[in-house]
């Protein structure tokens, strides 16, 4: 299990690489991983297509090259097994991860 995060990281950033340095996979591990989380969001379950879409909160995204999940540790205040699970898929694939104490850009439209 990975350890708990302190309420000063506003985001995690879950990096497609391992700490040896090799490329994570499957290639769309990140989208994956999103889409398992996409019901966890701001006022989830309201609206005909309320489950279309990946939650504000765990995005695919890159950095500098390399895909990743931008987790938004808001996602604690919906459901705190939630933030656990995504950290322990990190944890638990060897993964590189950055904290950072500033808040995620917003997502970009679709």
């Amino acid at each position: 299990m990975a350890d708990p995060i302190p309420n000063s990281i506003r985001q995690v950033v879950i990096l497609g690489k391992t700490q040896d340095g090799k490329t994570f996979r499957p290639s769309d591990w990140a989208e994956r991983l999103c889409g398992v989380m996409s019901p966890f969001r701001p006022n989830a379950g309201r609206g005909v297509q309320s489950h279309i879409g990946y939650s504000p909160y765990v995005r695919p995204s890159f950095q500098d090259g390399i895909k990743c999940v931008i987790v938004d540790t808001r996602l604690r205040d919906i459901e705190p097994m939630a933030l656990q699970f995504v950290l322990n898929f990190a944890a638990d694939n060897n993964l590189q991860t950055i904290s950072s104490s500033q808040p995620p850009a917003p997502a970009e439209p679709a």
